[in-house]
């Protein structure tokens, strides 16, 4: 689950927009910016470390020419339990 999100007018925003960025920085909150009461644009908080995959990785792929087995087995999956350790790349394995 994200981080809750608020909205402000985009004439308020234009006129408070370094505050309203302190804001989003130190709560980690999504500020939606609207015009005319519908949303225009988003301002989400900086990651540093981007996360690299939505699901897991596998160490090495390689495609046969039978589409119909898997091109890697399932032993060499690495899934990531919780969404928030994607960014650690932490294993389900290794979460313990």
């Amino acid at each position: 689950m994200g981080a809750p999100e608020w909205t402000v007018p985009a004439a308020q925003f234009r006129n408070k927009c370094l505050k309203l960025l302190d804001v989003v920085m130190a709560t980690g909150n999504t500020l939606v910016v609207t015009k005319h009461g519908r949303p225009v644009a988003a301002v989400v908080p900086f990651v540093e470390h981007p996360q690299e995959g939505a699901i897991g990785w596998a160490d090495d792929m390689v495609l046969d020419s039978d589409l119909t087995q898997p091109a890697i087995p399932s032993e060499q999956w690495h899934v990531v339990a919780d969404p928030d350790r994607i960014l650690t790349g932490v294993s389900a394995d290794e979460e313990g």
